[in-house]
């Protein structure tokens, strides 16, 4: 289909496409306008699914069962889904658009600068994705049955940073739930390699803790600015995960102390009887050490330090961050 024709019928749907964010084998995601009486606006992002793929039903499955799991998901530290829809025989959810980088983006300009993030800084933004596992792990249905949600790619690419400094986890497109279980545990591989739980990179069945071992991995790649489990292949990188002796953190940076040690090697247990048991508790860990003897940072001191990192092109104005991935497709 034609980028005007699809543009014809997303204006027939009262969406007007006003960019393109990313582009994959998949799909496409855009940023768009949704139209509605007196004027109204609203900026959202759309993720389109390619023909070819929406024609294929097990493609289907997945791409209704991710909306499906994640419409009830309504959480600030959870990018949110609106709506799914189909056009011209193609899928497509219309989403929360965040202004702002993903975490990938912000490491990597740290790492041009020269600089480390300062460690309240990135406890604190590892402390919002947990807010969101903690939120999306215990989430039930109108029964009341727990939905058993993980989200098994727990990644810098799936954080996003708003310039007004939220922190939102998002694509949880290989996520499992009790009744939606499309990436069939045992025979494959969940995620990104150097970003898996032990029990990830094993094939076996995961569950909540499993997404607790990727945040470790995450949190320790914004403190030394690198993935301490990334190989030159994939394999090497899930042996790594599996048997890699784990550094004592504070010879990677100094001011890693004691305390944060202490959650870093918990977060990182292989054996999950012996890592944090849930989020919530992770959550707990995280924020005393935040705030039990000091005024620790906020949204608004996130997104005071974005505008160092990304500093506007003229005074008073938004940040100059990157067009930004909202998904991958």
């Amino acid at each position: 289909m034609s980028s005007t024709s699809l543009k014809n019928i997303f204006t027939d749907l009262q969406y007007e496409l006003t960019r393109k964010l990313a582009e994959g084998g998949m799909g496409l995601v855009y940023e768009a306008v949704q139209k509605g009486s007196g004027n109204f606006n609203k900026t959202v992002a759309i993720k389109l699914i390619r023909e070819e793929y929406s024609s294929i039903p097990e493609f289907q499955k997945n791409f209704i069962g991710e909306a499906r799991l994640v419409a009830d998901l309504i959480h600030t530290n959870i990018v949110q889904t609106y709506h799914l829809g189909q056009v011209g025989g193609q899928y497509f959810m219309t989403m929360e658009f965040v202004h702002g980088v993903n975490l990938e983006q912000f490491i990597e300009r740290h790492t041009e600068l020269g600089k480390q993030m300062p460690v309240d800084m990135a406890v604190f933004i590892a402390s919002r994705v947990c807010r969101g596992l903690s939120y999306a792990h215990t989430k039930r249905d109108v029964d009341g049955r727990l939905l058993g949600i993980v989200h098994r790619d727990v990644n810098p690419k799936n954080v996003m940073l708003a310039i007004e400094g939220d922190v939102k986890l998002t694509d949880f497109g290989i996520a499992k739930a009790l009744d939606l279980m499309y990436n069939e545990e045992g025979k494959v591989i969940p995620g990104k390699d150097e970003y898996l739980s032990t029990e990830g990179a094993s094939y076996a069945v995961t569950d909540g803790r499993s997404d607790l071992f990727s945040l470790g991995i995450v949190l320790t790649e914004i403190l030394v600015g690198r993935n301490i489990f990334r190989g030159a292949t994939r394999l090497e990188s899930r042996r790594n995960i599996l048997t890699m002796p784990l550094p004592k953190f504070s010879t990677l940076r100094a001011d890693i102390d004691p305390k944060l040690e202490i959650i870093l090697s918990k977060a990182l247990q292989r054996d999950r009887d012996q890592r944090y048991q849930s989020a919530h508790e992770m959550l707990t860990d995280l924020e005393l050490y935040l705030y039990s003897d000091r005024y620790g940072p906020t949204n608004e001191k996130l997104a005071v330090y974005l505008a160092e990192i990304f500093p506007p092109a003229k005074p008073g104005s938004s940040p100059s961050i990157p067009t930004t991935f909202q998904s991958r497709v």
